[in-house]
């Protein structure tokens, strides 16, 4: 029995029928199960390189059916996350808001269709579902949380109008208990706080790594106007009551500018607001129920310092994060619904790992990846690859770790990784500025071997297994000065366990640097930059080691060094322009308030996030049709050597914000063969 499920928008990629705001259907996913067993799944971010993707998954269920061997029409259910009615409802809004769009206002004939245009076959109406969205959220961890009985809380910003519910699992059965409408909205809570601090959508956890360094008691009683608790577990926020007091209240800070210690404050307020209303909640349902576990997810879920707090409140014996609890889990949710309620529900056990994505390529064809780069890289081939990584790491180098399938979910664990020494505080700084390129304040991960993390971390209870980078745990004071690197400024560290069993690879170059230093840890963040999702295939592994400032990459068993390259190495790789930018001339004031024609470079058609570049560039791209080697377009105006240089290196910034694509010409690769 094969379902399917699937998170995201009703519009095919690159295009803009329907306008969908990111803020709606966002994080697109495909995730297929058999016989209530994963088999394939992946984000479509992963895969088309846009970032929270709000379309309709279509790569990413081309993947799944891929790794299946199995056409669309041999599915025996798809399943969307969230309810017929609520999408319908959504497309009748956006045709409100676009009335000369063409826009069927049935979202089941829309999937439907989009399925059909893309893989060539209609599936029966029969075999399409939508289900609730909190309800795959609340299945998506109970189901693989191994246990019988628990206490399942999921919380996010909205979806089907609502912002979460609560409800006991028990065998293959979910009974809710309670529901929390959108305008009592946890994550809208959150959100709305932030626009103050300079951030937005998808920057919750950013604000949650600030918290730290706040003190929440300057703002307490402020925080306390914006949230009620009353009796049985229930609460309420005032979302409307946040921004005029903090207009009143704070220096508001813009995206860009620095933090001043009020801004922190406020960070650690809002987290300490945030963890009161959940605990509140819980502890009533809690003793109502007398479960003993806890299964979260939902995008609030991600909050990994507040789950960091219930695990040392004792509060439950033992709690599961779904580890894709936002909505892209929704796909995961849905097609374990449709599997059980068609009698294949998914095995009750523990879920180890999530190495659910596209597997690296054959050795040899990678090889040839590497080859076509020759101008550009320098690689060999060792069977003592765990060995060789964990030499250079030991030797101060920051390296890009790519292995295997990649992981479903936000966090890189150990197959699609940036690592480092765990211990110089200087590592945390370095990758911060000229790898990830985002602010310092912001602290990186931990991967322990699972057999060692209590020696260097206070773990409560009995457990020892966190294989998710769920939980925020305690550095052991001892060992605080040790592991500069990842022990952020309050003495914690978001943890992964690592087990020999479940990611043998990733044990073998941990345990690799063990042997040479003696610290079972590496410094663990995800493969990217500050423009772009976690890198997948092994192209995108090679644009993210050569746009910033690693030192080395691991691809299977293959070890990559940068080369010293000239303008002509450069000037050899083929441009494109990614379907997602446009290009513009509009109006603007100068410095000396005088108004002239600029040129940008924008993503989606957005005039918020305009690039400008110089008109010689422009021009430049402007003639491109399709793909052009940048020697050839160069040699179609007339520059001198600096010139040349100048363009070449403006392109080349623009590569690093994913504004352009640089590979090897086709010609090239050829040559290269």
């Amino acid at each position: 029995m094969l379902c399917l499920g699937l998170s995201g928008g009703l519009d095919k990629v690159y295009e803009n029928r329907f306008q969908i705001p990111n803020s709606f259907m966002h994080d697109g996913a495909a995730v297929l199960v058999r016989d209530g067993q994963v088999i394939a799944a992946v984000e479509e971010e992963r895969l088309n390189r846009i970032k929270h993707s709000n379309k309709l998954p279509i790569s990413s269920v081309q993947y799944c059916l891929s790794a299946a061997g199995v056409q669309l029409s041999e599915i025996d259910h798809v399943a969307y996350y969230a309810t017929e009615a609520y999408c319908n409802a959504m497309l009748e809004n956006m045709l409100a808001s676009e009335p000369d769009a063409s826009i069927p206002l049935d979202a089941k004939f829309l999937v439907q269709q989009l399925l059909a245009q893309e893989f060539g076959s209609e599936l029966d109406p029969s075999r399409i579902s939508f289900v609730s969205h909190h309800q795959a959220h609340a299945v998506s961890a109970f189901a693989m949380s191994g246990f019988e009985q628990s206490l399942i809380f999921a919380i996010d910003g909205s979806g089907d109008f609502q912002s979460g519910l609560v409800a006991v699992g028990s065998g293959a059965e979910i009974s809710q208990l309670a529901t929390f409408p959108e305008n009592n909205s946890l994550g809208l809570f959150y959100l709305e706080v932030i626009r103050y601090l300079g951030y937005g959508l998808f920057d919750e956890y950013k604000v949650m790594g600030l918290a730290p360094y706040g003190d929440p008691v300057p703002y307490r009683e402020l925080f306390e106007q914006f949230y009620e608790l009353s009796a049985n577990g229930e609460y309420r926020v005032h979302l409307d009551r946040i921004g005029p007091t903090l207009l009143r209240t704070i220096q508001v800070r813009q995206k860009g500018m620095p933090f001043t210690q009020q801004h922190k404050d406020v960070s650690a307020s809002l987290q300490e607001a945030l963890e009161r209303i959940v605990f509140h909640i819980l502890r009533h349902h809690r003793e109502a129920t007398g479960m003993t576990r806890l299964c979260l997810a939902g995008g609030v879920a991600h909050n990994c310092s507040m789950n960091g707090k219930l695990l040392y409140s004792g509060l439950f014996e033992d709690i599961f994060v779904q580890p894709a609890s936002h909505d892209a889990g929704c796909a995961l949710g849905a097609a374990l619904i449709v599997s059980g309620e068609l009698g294949r529900p998914a095995p009750r056990a523990r879920l180890q790992e999530v190495y659910w994505g596209p597997d690296l390529a054959s050795d040899h064809a990678v090889e040839e990846e590497l080859k076509a780069w020759a101008g550009h890289l320098e690689f060999e081939r060792t069977e003592e690859v765990a060995d060789r990584a964990a030499e250079w790491m030991a030797g101060g180098a920051v390296i890009g770790w790519v292995q295997g399938r990649s992981e479903f979910g936000p966090r890189a664990l150990g197959n699609r990784s940036i690592l480092a020494d765990p211990r110089p505080a200087t590592n945390k700084d370095r990758i911060n500025a000229m790898v990830k390129k985002r602010e310092g304040y912001r602290p990186f991960a931990p991967s322990v071997l699972e057999e060692d993390a209590r020696e260097f971390f206070d773990l409560p209870g009995s457990a020892c297994e966190f294989p998710f980078m769920n939980f925020v745990v305690r550095v052991r004071d001892s060992k605080r000065g040790l592991l500069g690197a990842i022990t952020h400024v309050d003495g914690t560290a978001r943890l992964q366990t690592v087990s020999r069993k479940a990611s043998p690879a990733y044990w073998d170059v941990i345990n690799a640097f063990k042997q040479r230093t003696g610290i079972p840890i590496l410094l663990n963040t995800s493969f990217n930059n500050n423009a772009e999702p976690i890198v997948d295939s092994v192209a995108d592994s090679i644009a993210t080691f050569l746009t910033t400032g690693l030192d080395g990459l691991v691809v299977g068993p293959f070890l990559v060094k940068k080369r010293a390259t000239t303008l002509e190495d450069w000037t050899a790789l083929a441009v494109s322009l990614p379907p997602y930018v446009s290009l513009y001339k509009v109006r603007a004031h100068t410095a000396l308030d005088r108004q002239e024609t600029v040129c940008e470079i924008r993503t989606d058609h957005s005039s918020l996030d305009g690039v400008r570049i110089s008109h010689d560039l422009f021009d430049l791209l402007t003639r491109i049709e399709g793909e052009a080697v940048l020697a050839d377009l160069l040699d179609t105006i007339t520059l001198d050597q600096a010139q040349r240089e100048a363009l070449t290196g403006e392109l080349r910034r623009l590569w690093e914000q994913r504004r352009v694509r640089m590979r090897p010409s086709q010609a090239a690769r050829v040559h290269q063969n």
